[in-house]
């Protein structure tokens, strides 16, 4: 803090554009005082004289400019003579003037100068003369400089567009591309968001308050001999409210706050991203303490040395090293610390995330019930809602939703009550925005066969009385058989909250998900391509059993995951034997739970009828019918019930596809889990 006593006055800002007006000055003047045709004091004349320099033939050319003045070209032979020494005038850069006009004079009466002309060429002098109305100067003076003027107007276009800015950014001008891009956060200007804006996100508040803390009452924390922290690294699945964080940081710090972007650092130009993060720090280190935020700092920070190519000069790399060096090096800026956000920390460069640059890794997770409860409170405040709104109700029908998918909810609810002109938001849109977002606007006017409505009916009645039967399987709470989005039916249900998945909850699950086509393999003895999305989830989650969570027999205790992230490349980490191993027994296991729920529905076959018949009827069955129809699930826990949903929640759907393999793919549900 002491270098802010020591911070040296801030030199004035030239603006280019004074570079630029001063070199079309310059040639407008070079042009308008420099042309020859610009005649002195020295040559000029009077009547009398020219009509001497007429009859002695010293003349070539008279030109006569707007009736008053008159303009004379001598003859080489004149030009020879000493007398006319004065009038091969010339310019500043020293041209001389050969080719005329060498004198001019004032006419006077015009009538009369012409007869004076016309006597000299009747009595043999050799000579020409016109007369010309000249409006202005200036605009030849630009048609002839316009080649010019326009060679600089693009020139200048270009350099703004390839510095990549507009007026008035870092960036805009050439003299500007190493500039930083940096928004310096305005209180006044700028929506202030405080912490109390950020719902949930306890351990997070708690690791970023104490960073602004630190800034406001250094010595506090400096007493005991504790040093500042050089960074925090933001790390969650996207939507869980980074950003958001960050600005909260920018509205309760009373400290200067830098916020940009990671590609705002990546340029055409070599050696431009390094010099804009030393840019950067400068003006941090000139405003401390200062807080630097840098968002999706995977577009700099991502490991190096991979994908590239032997010799080749990685603009990137150097812009991960100079930020490297900036923030722990020998030159290292004290009081500015950095704040980064990503959603890919698997693929950043391990010097970035040592200690001593990015001293906290704090994770920003998926709200758990009580977050989310928290999060609803927030976005409900600008809404008009039923005061009867149960929240709680909410936040357990929307597991594994993020802060901004949850934001999407009760902006889509608020829509919804709008467009059936209510006066304020009720249940019912929760839950139909809920629907909206999961499954797509439904299409009524979508033309279905009757036999494929049946088939759809009996696949969604097989997920339905398979889930039922299931002790792990998620509890259900919604069946259609009305078109939405690309989909032809969908189920809903609504899964237990885990932070560790047993083998047998992941065998009911896959399962589960097989039902729908085991129902019509037993209903129709035909199977159709419906099932694309059923059959890509449970070859994932069989695939995951063996591969990396080791719940397989044969396998063992082995996991093949990538901590990293990356794809395995040309080679696996496994022999062609294991290869051919882990293919049985993916599809082993994938075989036995089809068979387990193929068994399932034929000991309930009646049941199983008279739902998809219930469900045909009504498009639309909830879990009462199911209940009426099946009796009570006697493993369902006592906290769920207080949970149920009457009419219309949401959250993981298993949806049928049409018959297309593409647009079955595209309908995969996000709860999908």
């Amino acid at each position: 803090m002491a270098n802010k006593e020591k911070t040296p006055p801030k030199k004035p800002a030239i603006n280019p554009y004074w570079f630029y007006g001063s070199i079309v000055l310059f040639f407008l003047g070079m042009s308008f005082f420099g042309d020859g045709n610009s005649l002195g004091e020295d040559q000029k004349i009077n009547i009398s004289t020219f009509e001497r320099y007429l009859n002695d033939g010293e003349v070539s050319r008279v030109v006569v400019i707007n009736k008053n003045t008159a303009q004379v070209t001598l003859t080489e032979e004149a030009l020879a003579e000493t007398k006319h020494k004065k009038a091969k005038s010339s310019d500043f850069l020293g041209r001389t003037n050969d080719a005329g006009p060498h004198y001019q004079f004032e006419v006077g009466n015009l009538e009369l100068f012409q007869k004076k002309l016309e006597a000299a060429e009747a009595n043999g002098v050799a000579f020409s003369y016109e007369f010309k109305t000249v409006e202005s100067r200036w605009l030849d003076v630009l048609i002839g400089f316009l080649p010019l003027i326009l060679i600089i107007a693009v020139w200048l276009f270009i350099m703004r567009r390839m510095s990549g800015g507009g007026a008035g950014g870092g960036g805009a001008q050439i003299f500007n591309i190493g500039k930083s891009k940096a928004k310096l956060f305005d209180e006044k200007a700028d929506v202030k968001i405080t912490f109390k804006d950020v719902a949930g996100l306890e351990g997070a508040k708690e690791e970023v308050q104490e960073i602004v803390d630190f800034l406001k009452n250094p010595t506090k924390y400096t007493v005991l001999g504790g040093k500042i922290p050089k960074g925090a690294l933001l790390v969650g699945p996207p939507g869980t409210g980074k950003t958001l964080l960050a600005k909260a940081v920018a509205g309760e710090a009373k400290v200067p706050f830098f916020s940009l972007s990671g590609s705002d650092f990546v340029e055409m130009f070599v050696g431009v991203g390094a010099s804009r993060v030393r840019d950067l720090f400068k003006q941090a280190k000139d405003k401390s303490p200062a807080i630097i935020f840098i968002d999706e700092i995977d577009a700099i920070g991502r490991a190096r040395g991979k994908n590239n190519i032997t010799g080749s000069n990685d603009e990137r790399e150097n812009t991960l090293n100079q930020l490297l060096t900036e923030m722990d090096g020998f030159g290292t800026n004290t009081n500015v610390i950095v704040i980064a956000a990503t959603n890919r920390a698997d693929v950043l460069d391990k010097a970035l995330m040592r200690a001593g640059r990015f001293d906290r890794q704090i994770y920003v997770d998926l709200p758990d019930l009580k977050e989310r409860k928290e999060i609803f409170k927030v976005h409900l405040k600008p809404l008009k809602s039923d005061p009867k709104l149960d929240i709680d109700f909410l936040a357990k029908q929307t597991p594994g939703f993020s802060g901004a998918d949850i934001a999407n909810v009760c902006n889509e609810s608020a829509l919804i009550a709008a467009r059936k002109n209510k006066k304020s938001v009720g249940r019912q849109d929760f839950l139909d925005a809920v629907d909206r977002i999961v499954g797509g606007l439904e299409k009524k006017s979508k033309i279905i066969t009757p036999e494929e409505k049946k088939t759809i009916a009996f696949h969604e009645a097989g997920h339905a009385t398979v889930s039922w039967m299931l002790e792990h399987a998620a509890p259900l709470v919604k069946v259609t058989i009305v078109p939405r989005g690309q989909s032809l039916g969908a189920a809903w249900y609504l899964p237990e909250e885990r932070q560790i998945v047993r083998t047998e909850q992941m065998l009911d699950e896959m399962c589960a998900t097989l039902g729908g086509r085991a129902a019509e393999d037993i209903i129709f003895n035909k199977i159709s391509t419906g099932a694309l999305s059923d059959l890509v989830k449970v070859t994932q989650q069989a695939r995951a059993m063996v591969t990396i969570y080791g719940l397989n027999d044969k396998i063992g205790n082995i996991t093949y995951y990538e901590a990293n992230g990356n794809e395995y490349g040309f080679t696996k980490p496994y022999s062609e034997e294991t290869a051919k191993l882990i293919d049985t027994e993916i599809s082993a296991i994938v075989e036995k739970e089809y068979k387990r729920a193929v068994q399932l529905l034929k000991k309930h076959k009646n049941k199983l009828t008279k739902l998809a018949e219930h469900l045909l009827e009504k498009e639309v069955i909830f879990k009462d019918d199911l209940e009426r129809i099946f009796g009570k699930r006697p493993f369902e826990k006592e906290e769920v019930k207080e949970a149920e949903p009457v009419e219309k929640p949401k959250t993981t759907t298993r949806k049928r596809a049409a018959a297309k393999p593409k647009a079955e793919d595209s309908t995969k549900a996000k709860s999908d889990n």
